[in-house]
């Protein structure tokens, strides 16, 4: 049966216990994509990033998003957890992991998954920068 599952989280994002998850005897792919916070953006210093999301519409686009993977690739399941609060460089920001009988269907549905989740779902990040000048919102022009 055909599964999929979305979280926010502010708690680290554990990598392992999430892989041990895609252990299917009928699957013979397996694809994560991992978004970690990096330490500049558009030439600037970053010392931090602070992600919020509008929680109740975030994981109900997000299992549509996830729902539609199941059904477009014929993937057997798709796990997504995104991080809120202070995140620090090198943290992980985003996880997707997919598992399909076949890698082609598995590494295609992790791909339109993550550009569907940055695409759709309300979730902001402000970037916090080391040459102190003022946060802003990715996205907006708004300093924070």
């Amino acid at each position: 049966m055909p599964v999929h599952y979305f979280e926010l989280t502010e708690k680290q994002i554990g990598r392992d216990l999430l892989v041990e998850k895609f252990s299917d005897p009928a699957c013979g792919a397996f694809v994560s994509f991992e978004g970690w916070v990096r330490n500049h953006h558009d030439n600037r210093p970053v010392s931090h990033l602070f992600y919020e999301a509008y929680s109740k519409l975030a994981i109900n686009e997000a299992s549509k998003i996830l729902e539609q993977a199941l059904v477009s690739y014929g993937i057997n399941s798709v796990i997504c957890i995104h991080r809120l609060g202070r995140l620090q460089i090198g943290d992980m920001a985003v996880w997707v992991g997919v598992n399909a009988a076949h890698r082609g269907a598995a590494f295609e549905a992790c791909r339109f998954v993550i550009d569907e989740i940055k695409l759709r779902i309300p979730i902001w990040k402000k970037e916090y920068y080391l040459d102190s000048t003022a946060p802003l919102w990715v996205g907006s022009e708004v300093a924070g």
